[in-house]
């Protein structure tokens, strides 16, 4: 037995750190060994690799042949990194690309492991999409050539906080010194993010066709008041949430004018939209087959990031056109022959651009809403009540309310509008709640929207692919 007079046992011999190698050897055959106990593995290797060597992520991205390139927004990532993708990999690319949309550092360094050959990655170019939280220390191991911040809008907060919190995490990022080399691609139409640009050099995107602008901002609008002084900002027009042209009639600090522009923008409900692009003093048109406004936003922040790195207008352009939806983003299945899409919602911005698309087909619709409030959509799903739900209610048939929260989910359309006797709930159950909302269509070939949370999306995709009607999880 020691006493406080004995002296403290010897540590032993100090160890180095683990070899690369042997770490991403290692992180390899945990994944392995947590998809063959069916427990995923998407990011558990990323997360041992990052235990067993904290540099690993930049060491890693350090040897990718042509540098690496970030993304981050509240809202479309995943979108606009496919999109981005699609254009990179036309030009010529080879890519690292976190395609399963496990965006922290532990998917990052997942994604290099997977890439991993003799070494070093086989992809020529890093492409990255990042949550925004995660941002900072993630652009300071992955030291990118360009970084596209699209939006901020107001999203999980109990884990996050308020949206200043955000805005003030990337104002230090992009004031870091460390980074003043990094080629900044900012959302103009975006009041927070916009301003991140104020005294540097940026490439900036925004739409300029009015003809799509709501009648004014929306009750889920967030960022409308000038950083500068301080005053409410004079909106001439407002597209989505807060993003629009905007202009402080006391300082006269306004939205600053972009080089990538949607200089017409035509909407065709679910199915996609034409666009007229416009970068620097090129333009092309371009029809999308990503359906909503909020698109025609992602398919901007995709080519002003590729045009900064140099690609052609031309190959934008194609590239744009040949992105179909990614997973569970306006993603279109059969089930029992009825076609089913996945439209995401996870804060009042994207619910009111989902239900804004939905209205412009002006016809009956049948939904099927899934709310749960796990740690990935947040605990509070006091949201629902921010969205503008009232704009879709007077066309919805019949909505079909499921997920942890089935019930909160059935108010919220009861308020909106929608009779009591349109309304049907099953709770907990996503299998029990596809099969009801199908059962409930009017015809054979009816189309059914879902209109899913984060971790309710990831729950019907896979009872989906359960049912053959939908491709491995992250195909």
């Amino acid at each position: 037995m020691s006493t406080a007079l004995e002296p403290p046992p010897s540590p032993g011999p100090r160890r180095g750190p683990v070899p690369l190698g042997l770490a991403v050897r290692l992180a390899r055959l945990a994944g392995r060994a947590a998809r063959a106990t069916g427990r995923g593995g998407t990011s558990l290797p990323g997360k041992l690799l990052t235990r067993l060597r904290p540099d690993a992520i930049a060491a890693m991205s350090g040897r990718i042949e042509h540098g690496s390139v970030v993304l981050s927004a509240t809202n479309g990532k995943t979108t606009t990194a496919a999109l981005v993708a699609s254009i990179l990999e036309r030009h010529g690319e080879t890519l690292v690309h976190n395609r399963q949309g496990a965006n922290m550092a532990g998917g990052i360094a997942a994604t290099l492991i997977g890439d991993w050959r003799r070494g070093r990655p086989t992809g020529s170019t890093g492409l990255f999409e990042v949550d925004e939280f995660w941002l900072a220390g993630l652009v300071r191991d992955l030291r990118p050539r360009a970084l596209l911040l699209a939006n901020l809008f107001r999203d999980q907060l109990d884990r996050y906080g308020e949206l200043e919190t955000i805005v003030d995490r990337w104002r230090a990022m992009v004031e870091d010194p460390a980074n003043a080399g990094v080629r900044l691609v900012l959302g103009a139409d975006d009041p927070a993010v916009a301003d991140l640009g104020l005294g540097r050099e940026a490439c900036y995107f925004g739409v300029q066709d009015t003809s799509v602008a709501l009648p004014g901002l929306e009750h889920a609008a967030d960022a409308t008041t000038c950083r500068v002084c301080g005053s409410a900002y004079d909106y001439a027009a407002t597209f989505v949430g807060h993003l629009g042209h905007y202009a402080c009639p006391r300082c006269g600090h306004a939205r600053p004018q972009p080089q990538v522009t949607a200089e017409r923008v035509v909407l065709d409900g679910t199915r996609g939209s034409v666009i007229r692009l416009r970068i620097d003093d090129a333009e092309v048109d371009v029809a999308l087959r990503l359906p909503g406004l909020y698109n025609v936003y992602n398919a901007l922040g995709a080519a002003a990031l590729c045009h900064v790195l140099g690609v052609p207008a031309t190959t934008i352009a194609a590239g744009l056109e040949s992105t179909s939806a990614a997973f569970g983003r306006a993603e279109t299945v059969e089930v029992e022959g009825h076609p089913l899409q996945l439209l995401l919602v996870k804060n009042p911005a994207g619910a009111n651009e989902v239900a804004r698309t939905l209205a412009l087909a002006d016809e009956p619709v049948d939904l099927l809403a899934i709310l749960n409030d796990r740690v990935a959509d947040g605990r509070d799903v006091s949201w629902v009540w921010d969205a503008d739900l009232e704009r879709l209610a007077p066309q919805v048939r019949r909505v079909t309310c499921g997920g942890t929260r089935a019930a909160e989910m059935a108010v919220r359309w009861k308020y909106a509008g929608v009779p009591v006797d349109r309304i049907a709930v099953v709770e907990h159950d996503v299998a029990g709640a596809l099969d009801a909302a199908v059962a409930a269509l009017p015809s054979a070939d009816a189309p059914l929207h879902a209109i899913p949370t984060y971790t309710a999306m990831l729950e019907l995709r896979e009872e989906l692919v359960r049912r053959g009607a939908a491709r491995g999880s992250f195909a």
